[in-house]
């Protein structure tokens, strides 16, 4: 009986190598809310952006240090409502982009401001029980995660001509 238990425990844990990929993308992620909050600065509404990103930047964090924590039920709590929040405020703006006829949501500001909601409910939702069931498909989807980010807002750096259009508080970030 006890060598049963304890195989179902070993298949419940994530491998070591798993759950290394699985910290690092949690470790990165928390760095890029945390920097896209930076960025907010300039913003006429930071306020609510900052704690937008910062809320998702210390629930990366932690789950980085101990995934496990996701089964806590104030980790849980804050993560789902700060879910239910960005995932209502999302289909508003992805609601008013879609009557606007945007061809290209990434010249528009709140289409930014959409695609940074979009990526923190992702993120949310790939973390939620992450302590336990922490398989390959969710480590695959993470890591695409974790990267598309960082590409995008190095096109977006490196690429002037992009940022000409965007209104002064906006290109001036990092």
């Amino acid at each position: 009986m006890a060598v049963k238990s304890q195989a179902v425990l070993q298949k419940a844990m994530p491998a070591p190598l798993c759950l290394l990929f699985w910290r690092a993308c949690n470790f990165c992620m928390a760095f890029f809310f945390a920097l896209a909050a930076y960025v907010q600065i300039n913003d006429p509404d930071a306020g609510i952006w900052i704690v937008a990103y910062v809320i998702p930047a210390a629930l990366s964090f932690l789950v980085g240090l101990n995934p496990p924590i996701t089964d806590n039920f104030i980790w849980r709590s804050l993560s789902e409502l700060h879910m239910y929040m960005c995932s209502m405020v999302a289909i508003l703006w992805g609601w008013r982009l879609h009557q606007a006829s945007t061809n290209n949501i990434f010249q528009e500001e709140e289409g930014r401001e959409f695609l940074g909601l979009v990526i923190i409910v992702i993120w949310t939702l790939l973390c939620r029980h992450s302590g336990k069931h922490l398989g390959g498909f969710r480590l695959s989807i993470a890591v695409l995660i974790t990267v598309l980010p960082f590409i995008t807002w190095l096109y977006y750096y490196i690429n002037k001509e992009l940022r000409a259009s965007w209104p002064d508080h906006c290109r001036n970030t990092i």
